[in-house]
């Protein structure tokens, strides 16, 4: 079987059913309206005998009405996890797709070597997708928790301490940085919680519990507007439940 996963700016083309439900769809009918133009990709995911064709449109217009444009983010709460994550693959995929045209060394166009590398026709340079590592970390200091909102944040919640690594530098190391660069303090027991793909558009979340070792909070401000010690009983807006920060904090809920 065939699936179509078909990007509008940061939109997905959803397939809706008569009881709500939504799927990437898989309808012939695509097949026969995929643009010429269209920069397509095929995309396997592990153990799913399904082909996944991929490719971002400027046409908005929708095939009919059992169709439905819908956020990459909002995504997460209409598909199944296997589809959600299938999406921001081809997210990504489409993302690197678009930004390597051209040989970064040479200039010369790429082409498709494999179905995830591309080889220069002028120089045989080769390259892959690339990931933005990045740490995440909840601090815990008895039974309270650091969050923070950074500036970034489109709305009012608060999160973990977050930051990208750093070429030359363990995990470990790199939240034990950002984490005294962003808040000013040193935190001691680093233990690894789980990792999470951010097609954001192209990231690998890692996420750590940590204990507050010593220091007083002074935040970066460049980076980040508020933070403090939570408890569970006067906890700030929460991240969405499709972020690993807010898995980090339910995880320490649910203990409490």
């Amino acid at each position: 079987m065939k699936k179509y996963c078909i990007f509008h700016n940061n939109d997905i083309l959803l397939k809706t059913e008569c009881d709500g439900s939504c799927h990437l769809p898989h309808d012939t009918q695509l097949m026969k309206s995929i643009p010429p133009s269209a920069d397509a990709m095929t995309v396997e995911m592990p153990d799913d005998d399904t082909q996944y064709i991929t490719y971002p449109t400027l046409v908005s217009h929708l095939p009919d009405s059992t169709y439905q444009w819908c956020d990459l983010r909002g995504s997460y709460y209409k598909l199944s996890a296997t589809a959600y994550k299938t999406a921001g693959k081809c997210k990504e995929l489409n993302h690197w797709n678009e930004n390597t045209h051209y040989c970064g060394r040479c200039g010369s166009t790429m082409e498709f070597s494999s179905s995830i590398s591309k080889k220069c026709t002028g120089c045989g340079h080769e390259v892959w997708p690339l990931l933005a590592t990045a740490i995440i970390v909840l601090i815990h200091k008895g039974d309270q928790v650091l969050l923070v909102h950074a500036r970034n944040f489109k709305r009012d919640f608060y999160g973990c301490v977050a930051g990208f690594v750093e070429t030359g530098e363990t995990l470990e190391e790199a939240v034990r940085r950002e984490v005294k660069e962003e808040t000013g303090i040193a935190i001691k027991n680093i233990r690894y919680f789980s990792s999470q793909p951010w097609p954001f558009p192209c990231g690998l979340m890692i996420g750590f519990n940590a204990d507050y070792d010593a220091g007083e909070i002074k935040l970066q401000e460049e980076e980040l507007e508020f933070g403090n010690w939570f408890g569970k009983d006067n906890l700030p807006n929460l991240p969405e439940k499709l972020s690993i920060a807010r898995q980090l904090i339910d995880h320490w809920l649910d203990e409490q």
